[in-house]
């Protein structure tokens, strides 16, 4: 194989001959090129090992989120916060964690590139729901004691408004371009509709009784909204704030709602399983998981759906594609989950939550002698 020379490269000094060529032996290069990329390899190693998002998991019994890695589905850390957490919801760059405490009339701000509860704001009485806008500025919190939401400021981590909705609201969640929140009124039978503008509520939407979850469709023409006694989901149309569809039948006692991210599929639990709605067709495949599941979420890229199971005190790990379990993960005692658990993609904590040990030091290391070993047999070949 023959390599031009780039011209800065030429000798053209008196009396010495100018070289425009190289030749190297092809099974020489080869191995020069494999020990470079086997050290760019290790390099990038740590790199995808902290691409998967994490998830967070409220165990309402202990007080506690569990951080399971969802590249490798483990618990990897525990963070304790407030009494009975319920709803919790992530920022947009997956820098906090708002966990609602249900008997602290609290929220617990958790950062996650320590895992730990930095912050705790006061709300109104009994949170339950939490949810956060797309810019990541305001998270949306329902108080089940009072019948109102919460506003908080995340540059202050202070409450800035309090809007008052119907009759004990549970679930929250907000459009993706941020103009309106939903709120679900399990006893008032409907759905609170709350421009973010002026943090007031411009419609009441009637849909079935007792709704718990609501989620908006990624394009934010529908919201979903799970009707616990009716065991059915109202289907509403954000142009008109009118409920054009209702999906009967969804499994006794439906809760939690996800919608996936490219919009096809509406994920529902109820007290026997997973209900997930085709959303051309509005016809519902069933699959069991664990004991009386409620929160649920879907992983930034839809291949998986995350379940916490409260009676189990267990997660299933669903894969999309198939809608078969491949994994469940051990957590703490009740978990609720309540809401979007689930972090974006480049969520992983940045900062190491201790000294790296000399095994965590071994990979960098190799990693350079090999970089290292490619870029020297490089040189060799070049000159040879």
């Amino acid at each position: 194989m023959r390599h031009t020379l780039p011209p800065s490269l030429v000798s053209s000094a008196p009396g010495r001959q100018a070289f425009t060529t190289i030749r190297r032996h092809p099974a020489s290069h080869l191995c020069a090129m494999r020990a470079g990329l086997a050290g760019l390899m290790f390099l990038l190693l740590p790199i995808l090992a902290v691409a998967a998002p994490f998830a967070y998991i409220t165990n309402f019994n202990d007080g506690t989120v569990s951080v399971i890695d969802t590249a490798t589905n483990t618990v990897t850390d525990i963070v304790a916060v407030g009494h009975y957490p319920s709803g919790v919801a992530v920022s947009p760059d997956g820098a906090q964690v708002y966990v609602a405490n249900y008997l602290d009339n609290s929220v617990s701000v958790i950062d996650t590139a320590t895992n730990a509860a930095t912050n705790t704001i006061t709300v109104g009485a009994v949170p339950f729901g939490v949810a956060i806008g797309p810019d990541g500025a305001q998270v949306y919190v329902t108080n089940q004691g009072n019948n109102t939401v919460s506003v908080i400021d995340t540059a202050t981590n202070t409450v800035t408004n309090t809007v008052t909705v119907g009759n004990v609201p549970r679930g929250v969640a907000v459009s993706p371009n941020g103009a309106r929140v939903y709120v679900a009124n399990s006893y008032g039978h409907s759905i609170s509709v709350i421009d973010t503008t002026t943090v007031a509520v411009t419609a009441t939407v009637t849909v079935g009784n007792a709704p718990h979850g609501v989620a908006v469709s990624p394009d934010g023409m529908r919201v979903y909204v799970t009707n616990a006694d009716d065991d059915s989901v109202s289907v509403i149309d954000t142009a008109t704030d009118t409920v054009t569809a209702v999906v009967p039948a969804v499994g006794s006692d439906p809760y939690g709602v996800a919608a996936s991210p490219d919009g096809a599929q509406v994920y529902v639990t109820n007290i026997d399983g997973i209900a997930v709605i085709d959303t051309t067709t509005l016809t519902v495949t069933f699959l069991g998981v664990g004991g009386e599941p409620l929160g649920l979420a879907i992983t930034p890229d839809g291949t998986r759906a995350y379940v916490a199971n409260y009676s189990s005190d267990t997660v299933s790990v669903i894969d999309t594609a198939t809608l078969t379990i491949i994994d469940i993960v051990d957590v703490g005692s009740a978990p609720t989950a309540f809401g979007a658990f689930i972090g974006p993609a480049d969520s992983a904590p940045s900062v190491p939550a201790s000294i790296p040990t000399l095994s965590a030091w071994a990979m960098p290391l190799l990693a350079t002698l090999l970089a290292g070993l490619g870029l020297g047999l490089w040189r060799r070949q070049g000159v040879a």
